[in-house]
Order: structure tokens, then sequence, then C-alpha cells
């Protein structure tokens, strides 16, 4: 970041650390963290809130870094770390002001996000190309697959070969066809090549070192690692979705803090809606298919559309037998009148398990109309359970947190205090959840709390302090440092773990007057809807009385 933008920052720094700290002190399980001096302009500074740091526990496995705002286009070097929640929708998983671009200031806010997170590392991370992320990453995620957005390689496209756009108006649709509809790598290989021939680009310059970068980029190459597109070009997009229509351009420092709440509130009501819908209207089935039925009651709505699009798809696409080795039977699969894009399944009946050329679950976690090709010609009328992510159910959020890629997920959480506060915390939320649904629930509710908290103190005055219990996860009233230097071990007295308990119970109680709300908003929009349609009854009735007349 230049030192002619920094210094237009100004005091703005301090109003978003001033919300920071007071963010904090209303909830301690709100997270900041400061790089480098002490006088807090040279630094970087991240920050999650309890609710965001909830949600990557259940959507982790996939995570987008945007750095759109850091460019000099925009006043605010603003960054944030976001995913998929089950309805498709991005959700936060932090935010940053990048005030110093490094690759150790890179590094220090992947360090410091990881260490939020309790050291779970996501399955796979896109962000725009550039060398600095790419080395921080690498650095700090080692084992988690990084991609780069394509939509913004296509605009540097665009920009770096102008001239040939100008002059070949139909390059821009066979340099993106050839990236975007290229199934194999080979099929990818042979296309580029016949592109930089057809339009005598072989030594450009730009296009050799995006070829050179192309298993970092090209979806040909990312078929099997998990970043929950639902097609190939649908994630052809940029980065900021969470922000967009509330960060922008004109947007100053002083304004971040307010479009970063109305935001995070936006997206809250569109989830609670999609939640709503999911649970209260039923889709239109569209083949007598007991899969489809079943498929209906576990997902969200909008996964289950993107099921039963697959699912209808089967009746164009049959599935022919062209090796059975006794234990592995082999299909060739597709479409009518396009057998020359034929897909291979190979289908284990004993475990119940099929792979597909395609990789479309691997990807996405949605399972393909091919492999549903062969369940259909082999009988199989429900959905085997490995096939159904919990991450996509409308159940994702609801009981314990299962780790659905666990082999592709070194983790060593809890083992800490933070992992322990976290897991607790989560627990704790789904608690009330359950509780506030009824009065009588509650009040059993609260007799189990009031029990569990007096057993909870009972067992900590006969525990002895580990030193590991030491451990603060919080970076409250204390700068996290450059990569490295993050110190978060202190002794923890009996007075602050009792301390820990008391702010874990106010934010128990504090959660379960917001449910009350939620729920309160929620039958007086139901007592409206009622109300609209008596009255349009009434209406209608009353018209067709004037008819009569």
């Amino acid at each position: 970041m230049s030192a002619t933008r920094h210094r237009a920052l100004g005091g703005g720094v301090n109003h978003v650390l001033d919300y920071l700290r007071r963010m904090q002190a209303e909830n301690p399980s709100f997270f900041y963290a400061i790089q480098g001096d002490n006088d807090h302009t040279g630094g970087s500074i991240f920050w999650v809130d309890a609710t965001s740091r909830m949600n990557y526990a259940y959507f982790g496995d996939t995570v987008i870094f945007d750095t759109t705002y850091r460019t000099n286009r925009y006043r605010v070097p603003f960054a944030s770390f976001t995913g998929l929640n089950h309805h498709g929708q991005p959700v936060l998983f932090g935010c940053a002001l990048i005030l110093n671009d490094s690759e150790a200031s890179f590094a220090w806010l992947f360090q410091t996000w990881l260490h939020a997170m309790s050291d779970r590392r996501p399955i796979s991370i896109t962000t725009d190309p550039d060398r600095l992320i790419q080395m921080a990453v690498t650095q700090v995620l080692p084992e988690t697959r990084l991609r780069f957005n394509r939509w913004s390689i296509f605009k540097e496209t665009q920009e770096k070969l102008a001239h040939i756009y100008q002059s070949q108006p139909t390059f821009e649709i066979e340099f993106k066809k050839c990236v975007n509809e290229t199934e194999t790598i080979n099929e990818f290989e042979s296309s580029w090549v016949l592109l930089l021939e057809r339009y005598f680009v072989m030594d450009n310059e730009w296009l050799q070192s995006m070829y050179n970068a192309r298993q970092q980029w090209v979806p040909a190459y990312m078929r099997d690692t998990f970043f929950g597109d639902f097609s190939i070009t649908e994630r052809n997009i940029g980065l900021n979705s969470f922000f967009e229509g509330f960060v922008n351009a004109s947007t100053t420092i002083q304004m971040l803090i307010k479009q970063y709440e109305k935001a995070v509130a936006s997206w809250h009501e569109k989830e609670l809606k999609s939640d709503y819908d999911t649970t209260n209207t039923s889709p239109v089935l569209k083949t007598p298919s007991p899969m489809e039925k079943q498929a209906a009651n576990l997902y969200t709505r909008r996964i289950f559309m993107k099921f039963q699009e697959e699912l209808v798809e089967t009746l164009a696409n049959p599935a022919t037998k062209i090796d059975d080795s006794g234990t592995v039977a082999t299909y060739r699969v597709a479409k009518f009148g396009e057998e020359h894009k034929a897909h291979t399944v190979n289908f284990t009946s004993f475990e119940m398990k099929a792979n597909c050329s395609c990789q479309m679950f691997e990807h996405s976690g949605i399972i393909c109309r091919h492999i549903l090709a062969v369940f259909r010609a082999k009988n199989v009328l429900t959905l085997p359970s490995q096939y159904v992510l919990k991450r996509w159910t409308r159940n994702a959020k609801i009981g314990d947190m299962q780790d659905e890629h666990a082999t592709e997920l070194p983790n060593n959480s809890r083992e800490s205090l933070t992992d322990r506060s976290n897991t607790l915390r989560q627990e704790a939320i789904k608690y009330v959840e359950e509780g506030a649904k009824s009065i009588h629930i509650y009040n059993v509710a609260m007799d189990a709390l009031q029990e569990a908290l007096k057993k909870v103190s009972s067992a900590k005055n006969q525990s002895p302090v580990s030193a590991e219990d030491g451990a603060l996860s919080n970076g409250r009233n204390q700068e996290l440092h450059a990569a490295g230097d993050t110190e978060t071990v202190a002794c923890q007295s009996a007075d602050e773990k009792e301390k820990k308990i008391r702010e874990l119970t106010t934010e128990l109680e504090s959660i379960n007057r917001r449910c009350e709300v939620y729920r309160a908003n929620l039958l007086a929009v139901l007592r409206d809807m009622e109300e609209q349609k008596l009255k349009l009854s009434v209406k209608v009735q009353n018209a067709r009385l004037n008819l009569r007349e």
C-alpha cells in the first residue's frame, strides 16, 4: 500500500479500531488482531465475529479470499474471507484492512485468520492471481488447493491483449470456450494449441505465463477438488459478492463499518428467508422417483433444484454397460445425439459406490446425472448416504459438526482452550435454538442449564488448571504481531475461568433473547400474511356478489 494512500485513511483507522474494541467488550467471542507497530499505522488489521467463526465450522471446506478493494480504484484497502452456506449463498469468515502490501503481511493475515478458526484448514481457497498472496498461501496453507479466480484472469487478458480483442472479435469467445468447456486435460491442451495457432499468438508472453499457471485456474485441472461450484461457469464472476452493493469506489474508511454491518445483516436476512422457504414450502416433484422425494426432504431448496435438474436429465442420458469385472462394472453415459461427449462411470454394487469421469461430485458435492443414470439402470431407488454432503442439507447447522472431508483436512483442533471454547459456544447456540421453540421446552432447557452450571462449577473447583488452559484464544487488548510474533499464552486463574463461564452464560442469554425476537418477527410476518389473505378473500367474495347482481 502506498504511503500517500495510507495517509489518506487518516483517523479512519482509529475509527475502525474503536469499533473493534467496543464489539469485543460486548462479546468476548469477537476476535480482532493488529499486525506490527504500536501506533497502529503500519500493520494490517483483522477481525471476525462469533457468527462467522461458527459458520466456518460448518462451511469452512472452501474459502474465497477477496482483495478487490485493495486496488487503487477503491479508497479502502478492504479484504474479506467468505464461503458458501447450505443455500449456496455467500457467508462471511472474517475481514481485514490490508495496510501493508508484502508477503509477510499476507502470511500474518492468513496465520491470524487460521488461529481464529481453531487451525481448521480449508480444502480449497480461491483468490485473485497475485504473487504475494500465492506465496503466503503456500507458506501458511501448504495442503490447501489454491485456485485463481478466472474472472480476474479473463479481465486482465482483455486488458493485456486489447489489440487482439479489437482486431479479432472472435478471439474472446474461443478463448473462454477453450478454458470453460474443455472437460479433460488432454482436451484443454489440444484446444489451447489450436487457439494460439489460429490467431498467431504462439509467442505472446502473457498467454504463455497464463499457460504456465494453468493448473491453478483452468477447470480441467481442478475437477478433483471440492470448491462448491454448481457448474463450471457459475463462479466465473468477481469474488466480492458478499459486499457487492455495499462497498464501492466511493466508500471511505469512515463509512466502512456501517456498510459492513449492513452487508452482514442483509445476508443474514436472506439466509433466514431461505431457511423459512425450505422448511415451510414444498418443491414441485417432476418424476415418480423415490430418490427425488428423498432429496426434497434432505436438501435445501436451491440445492434440491440443482439435484432435480441432474435427475431429470437421466431420462435423456441412458447408461450402457461396456465392461464388468465382477466387482466393478463400467458404464458409458451419453446424451442422445451427443455420443462424442460420453462420460465413463465405474460402479461397485457391493459398496454402492460410483465415480464419474466428469468429477462433478468431487468438485461440487452434488451427484451428477451420469452416476444417477447408472443408479437408475441398477434400480438404486434412494441416494446412498455417502452422496449426500451434510453441508448442502437443511440440517447443515443442526447436530454434530461432521467433517465430511476428514481425510483432506489436517486438523489438530480440540487440543487448546480456544478450540474447546469454540466447541462449547457452538453447542450452546444449538441448545438455545432448540430450547426456544416453546415455553415448555424453554423451561426444561433453563432448568437443565442451571443444573449444568452447578456441575461445571463443582468440576472447576476439583480440577487443577493445566498449563494448556493458560492459552488465551482472543486478542483482547493486545496486538498480534507479524508472522511468527503472535503470542497468546498466559496463566489463567480459577477466577478467570469463572469469568469465562459468566461470559458464556451472558452470551447464551443474549442469543436466547435474539431467538425470541426472530421467532416473534416470523410469527408477525405469518399473521400479516394470513390477514392479507383474509382481506383478499373478502374482496373476491364481494366482487362475485357484485357480478351476480
